[in-house]
């Protein structure tokens, strides 16, 4: 049995469409919208809407952490448009185009840059859509979390640590545990291009001591200090940013 799995496609669908070359099925750990690209400020909807140099600058803000900034430029930007219109529009065509790229079957959560609500307009037959829940995979057990916890960034789909927590301790014990973002551990949640800590799941972090997944696998930090680890008896694997690389991680037993 092989599962190709990728997360933080981020707008790349030409790669998509071969994700599942090879593979009895496809695991996709979220973050499907292109909001803005950090290395090519070209790619998003908001260069987009106003421009690379406009998308550059808010980058360099981002990147140096002053997210006061950041946010009062994009409200000056913003003023006098429809911003809930605009990007909704935006990523309705982004979601066209991804979800049709998808091979069946796909088994698919949320990144933190998603929008859930939209999802079922575009997920076809053969793509099945879990938060919280659980499928069968060639025998095996896969339990599924998305989305990402709150941060500064205030990105459209992060959740109270509560809700997090709760929707783990939902899947009960699995042989393969999907998340979008990491477990709490220095050297997966550091992005070395970025220069800094994501947010990852202490609940996340304790379910894995606990219920002792084969592995536990996540994407969020598109270049970690470490890819992979073991935490107890679990391999923990950050499989990959797929918008710039667009290999995915094969997985098999």
């Amino acid at each position: 049995m092989r599962v190709n799995v990728i997360s933080d496609v981020h707008g790349n669908v030409r790669d998509l469409a071969r994700a599942g070359d090879g593979a009895d099925a496809l695991v996709c750990l979220g973050d499907l919208v292109l909001f803005l690209d950090y290395a090519d400020h070209s790619r998003g909807i908001f260069p987009e809407l106003f421009g690379a140099e406009a998308a550059g600058r808010l980058v360099e803000l981002r990147t140096a952490r002053r997210f006061d900034e950041a946010r009062e430029m994009t409200r000056a930007l913003w003023a006098g448009l429809d911003k809930d219109a605009e990007i909704e529009k935006a990523v309705r065509k982004q979601y066209a185009e991804l979800f049709a790229a998808f091979p069946t079957p796909t088994y698919a959560t949320y990144g933190n840059v998603d929008v859930p609500p939209l999802w079922p307009e575009y997920a076809r037959p053969g793509t099945t859509v879990l938060d919280g829940e659980r499928a069968e995979i060639g025998g095996w057990i896969f339990g599924f979390v998305g989305g990402g916890l709150r941060t500064p960034m205030r990105t459209p789909y992060e959740i109270d640590d509560e809700v997090y927590a709760a929707r783990l301790a939902a899947l009960g014990e699995v042989d393969v545990l999907c998340s979008h973002i990491p477990p709490d551990v220095p050297e997966l949640c550091y992005d070395t291009v970025a220069r800094r800590f994501e947010r990852g799941s202490s609940a996340l972090l304790e379910t894995i001591l606990a219920t002792r997944p084969k592995y536990a696998l996540f994407g969020h930090v598109h270049q970690p200090l470490a890819r992979r680890m073991r935490i107890g008896v679990t391999e923990c694997v950050n499989v990959g940013h797929f918008a710039s690389t667009g290999t995915p991680w094969a997985l098999e037993w």
